[in-house]
């Protein structure tokens, strides 16, 4: 008996997936184009409370020591042959917003993240994920939380090599129970919103990296989950590939008002796609915000060390570095009336544009038009300048 090619009756039974476009689907569940918008009112949808993970043997007594004496990760491996592998982390994360966790290999994120849909069991703390205590859920009611709620991309996709692009969408969808009818019309939405119409029937090995970072996508996508977490999904991309893939998230992400939770060990990739950002080291959360606020006041030393290479244009605005107008030379003031207007709370990088060919000053205007201070080139190669050591 010849096996049945891909895409095909034999293969479609076996999946127990619709083996074709069934006539009409009735609605039975929200779908990715059909999501709620965001209420005015922001809502936190994530609140982690002192959450701690040790690996090892002696778990209990090496987190009694952390909690008493205040060990440090090497001092832990050293009394109790233990890993820390996170400790004591506390964030909440807005309902709509991006919120990426970063930090160098082995400082703790990736761990951090499995803990939120309990693919890993804390040593302490408290997790509530949509008003739900997700370590008090039984597996049958986690099951249905991880099925319906919560969404995951991993680097590595795991595709199922034996179905198709449709199959591997269509799953999650199997697991919730909808009819044929439903599981078709959804998979082929989501397929379509990420660019891979006319795809359906190929076998992922067909494929290259970026689409099957698109399938992955398309599949968490499928069940029209609350929150999604996303594992440096598109670490191992090339930059071109990578920087589209982060405009579709983007894209995604606000037509359909997801929750997100994004790991990344890439500052510039956190500060593109973040609303807030949190910096790991060892396990502990040592810095979180907007990336205005930890590129001008990082909070240690190694905060430092990670933004001290970056581009301060991207976070400076006119109002961080204009100067009041009493401070204009004296005969200059004949020069306001001709000169530019830009807007305090445009960006350093916009002025630059339009200072190019500007002989003298800029002058600053607030929201109502009124003039209210000024710049000079000087100011704004300073404001751009890396700081001294």
């Amino acid at each position: 008996m010849t096996a049945a090619p891909l895409g095909t009756t034999g293969r479609t039974r076996e999946a127990g997936l619709p083996e074709s476009p069934p006539e009409a689907a009735t609605p039975e569940a929200a779908t990715p184009e059909t999501a709620t918008p965001e209420t005015a009112t922001p809502e936190t949808v994530v609140d982690v409370k002192g959450l701690w993970k040790i690996f090892g043997e002696r778990e209990a007594e090496a987190l009694r020591a952390c909690l008493e004496q205040g060990l440090s990760k090497s001092e832990l491996l050293e009394r109790y042959d233990c890993i820390l592998g996170v400790a004591d982390a506390s964030f909440q994360v807005r309902r709509g917003e991006i919120f990426c966790i970063m930090g160098l290999s082995g400082s703790g994120k990736s761990t951090l993240l499995r803990h939120l849909n309990r693919l890993i069991r804390p040593s302490a703390g408290a997790i509530d994920m949509l008003g739900t205590d997700i370590l008090a859920l039984g597996e049958a009611e986690l099951r249905q939380m991880r099925a319906t709620r919560i969404g995951m991309v991993f680097q590595h996709m795991a595709l199922m090599p034996h179905w198709t692009v449709r199959e591997n969408v269509m799953f999650p969808l199997q697991v919730q129970g909808l009819s044929k009818a439903k599981i078709w019309e959804v998979a082929q939405r989501t397929l379509s919103l990420v660019d891979l119409g006319g795809y359906e029937g190929h076998a992922p090995d067909q494929l290259s990296g970026g689409m099957k970072q698109r399938v992955g996508l398309a599949r968490a996508l499928a069940s029209d989950p609350a929150i999604l977490l996303m594992d440096e999904p598109f670490s191992a991309l090339d930059p071109l590939i990578r920087r589209q893939l982060q405009d579709l998230f983007l894209e995604l992400s606000r037509r359909l008002h997801k929750t997100a939770i994004f790991i990344t060990h890439d500052l510039d990739e956190a500060i593109r796609l973040g609303d807030r950002i949190a910096i790991m080291k060892n396990g502990r959360i040592v810095q979180s915000g907007q990336a205005r606020e930890i590129v001008f006041n990082p909070a240690d030393d190694y905060v430092a060390d990670f933004v001290q290479d970056l581009s301060r244009i991207k976070f400076v605005t006119v109002d961080d570095v204009m100067r009041p107008l009493a401070e204009l030379p004296p005969g200059s003031e004949a020069t306001l009336v001709q000169a530019p207007r830009i807007r305090q709370t445009a960006s350093v990088e916009d002025v630059v544009r339009t200072a190019i060919g500007v002989e003298g000053v800029l002058v600053v205007e607030d929201e109502s038009g009124q003039d209210i201070g000024f710049l000079t080139k000087d100011d704004l190669l300073l404001a751009i300048a890396p700081p001294r050591d």
